[in-house]
C-alpha cells in the first residue's frame, strides 16, 4: 500500500484500565487500521501505569505514530466513534475506561477549537480539540512511550525535543509509576 501526501508525525495515546486492557488497545488499533483512512507507522511498547485521579485499576498505555489525510476534527470524530464501538461511555474525568484515545500531536500544528462531531450511534456531540494535548507534560504514561518512538520530535509550543522535555519532567512526575509490559 502506497501512502501519498498523508500528514505525518501525528501521535495518538491509547489507554485502558477495564477488562482485558491489552486486547482493548489492540482492538482500538485494529479499528483505526480497518478504516483505511489511517496508516500506522510506529508503536511504542505497552506500559502499565498508575492511574491519576480516583483509586482504580492500573492502566495499560501505548503511543502510536500515524499518517492520515483526515483533518484534526475529522480524526477526533473517528476516534470518538471507535471509542464508542469498543464500549466507552461518558464518565467523569479520570474515571476507569475501557478505552481512551487521545490526539497528542498533529504534526507541528497548534489547535484550540470547539465544535460538533457526529457518531454513528448517537446524535451530534460537542467537543473541544486542543493540540498539542494539554496534559502531555503531566503524564509519564504519555511522555515515556512517546519519547520511545519520537525522541527527536519537537514540541511545537515549547520548541524542545521530547527527550529533553522528559528528562526535565522525571523529577516532578516521580509519584507516577510506570513499567514496561511488552515491547
Amino acid at each position: 500500500m502506497v501512502i501519498i501526501n498523508m500528514k505525518t508525525n501525528i501521535y495518538l495515546g491509547i489507554g485502558s484500565n477495564i477488562g482485558n486492557k491489552i486486547r482493548n488497545i489492540i482492538a482500538a488499533i485494529f479499528f483505526l487500521k480497518k478504516t483505511k483512512l489511517i496508516y500506522i507507522k510506529k508503536m511504542s511498547a505497552f506500559y502499565e501505569t498508575s492511574p491519576i485521579g480516583p483509586r482504580q485499576a492500573n492502566f495499560y498505555n501505548t503511543v502510536i505514530e500515524i499518517s492520515t489525510n483526515l483533518l484534526p476534527y475529522d480524526l477526533l470524530s473517528l476516534i470518538k466513534q471507535i471509542e464508542y464501538i469498543l464500549g466507552r461511555r461518558k464518565a467523569p474525568k479520570w474515571y476507569p475506561r475501557v478505552i481512551d484515545i487521545d490526539i497528542l500531536f498533529f504534526g507541528s500544528e497548534i489547535i484550540n477549537i470547539s465544535g460538533i462531531y457526529n457518531t454513528i450511534y448517537k446524535n451530534s456531540h460537542k467537543a473541544n480539540l486542543i493540540i498539542p494535548h494539554k496534559e502531555i507534560l503531566n503524564r509519564l504514561f504519555v511522555l515515556v512511550p512517546l519519547q520511545e518512538i519520537a525522541k527527536d520530535f519537537v514540541h511545537p509550543i515549547l520548541k524542545q525535543k521530547l527527550s529533553k522535555i522528559l528528562s526535565k519532567k522525571l523529577i516532578s512526575l516521580k509519584y507516577q509509576k510506570i513499567k514496561i509490559v511488552s515491547s
